[in-house]
């Protein structure tokens, strides 16, 4: 019997395209944004609580572990935002007529979310 199915299928070890990596990351910083909405609506509520809190909650954002947290949301934010209008104009049926502007287009939303990502470290950590 000549049997050619794969006797083990370990995730590390299979080649994904360049359009699945991109779509599984837009998925993961969707829940990721999620979970960090209640940091956000914390921050926020604790903004406008008084102006005790609002100077201690100033304080704590100047932290450096505060910073990378902040950073990482702005950087999932991004990227869900540049991956999700890919998305959309792909539901438009612009660019999904071959798997090379498939490529094309998830490349293009790689180099994007690296340029955003220079400019919020740049925001974040410099300014």
């Amino acid at each position: 019997m000549n049997n050619k199915r794969p006797v083990n299928l370990d995730i590390g070890s299979i080649k994904l395209p360049i359009t699945s990596y991109v779509s599984i990351l837009h998925r993961l910083s969707g829940v990721f944004l999620f979970v960090a909405t209640a940091c956000l609506l914390w921050a926020f509520d604790a903004s406008l609580a008084s102006e005790q809190s609002f100077q201690s909650l100033k304080e704590c954002l100047a932290t450096p572990v505060a910073q990378v947290i902040l950073w990482s949301i702005l950087v999932a934010l991004a990227y869900h935002v540049i991956a999700g209008i890919r998305h959309l104009v792909m539901d438009f049926g612009i660019g999904e007529d071959s798997f090379e502007s498939g490529r094309r287009s998830a490349w293009l939303v790689v180099v994007a979310v690296v340029i955003a990502v220079l400019i919020i470290s740049g925001w974040v950590f410099l300014w």
